[in-house]
């Protein structure tokens, strides 16, 4: 018990786990801001255009069944934005990471002779005067 105890632990520690639960996290509340966004702001606005249609309120009834499409219309909708504001953000992110490596990539670094012939010149600067 002690050693599954032990291998649990070093699970639960390792870089991934933790940075997929922080992202987990950081996902559901940007969900709850994203869904926000469409249900308060967006959907009025598209209902507005398409004369007040409210799509959370559609529905066929087919028999003694009600279908409720409007839901799903709007989930759509609201998956499509979800990702559109994914997709934003890590482009976003990967031309900021992008311009990191092109800085780093911009400073040469000195070869083991350059780095020497620095010093031997360093110290003839030193012992000269």
């Amino acid at each position: 018990m002690k050693k599954l105890t032990q291998e649990f632990k070093q699970f639960i520690m390792r870089g991934n786990v933790v940075e997929l639960a922080v992202g987990v996290i950081i996902g559901s509340a940007f969900g709850k801001i994203v869904t926000s966004l469409v249900n308060d702001i967006l959907m009025p606005l598209i209902g507005m255009l398409l004369g007040g249609i409210d799509f959370t309120g559609l529905t066929l009834k087919i028999n003694q069944v009600e279908i409720h499409y409007g839901n799903f219309i709007q989930n759509v909708i609201d998956f499509l934005i979800v990702a559109f504001c994914i997709f934003l953000f890590v482009k976003i992110t990967n031309k900021l990471m992008h311009k990191e490596e092109q800085k780093k990539e911009e400073t040469p670094k000195k070869s083991e002779e350059v780095i020497l012939l620095e010093e031997i010149r360093d110290l003839l600067k030193t012992s000269c005067h």
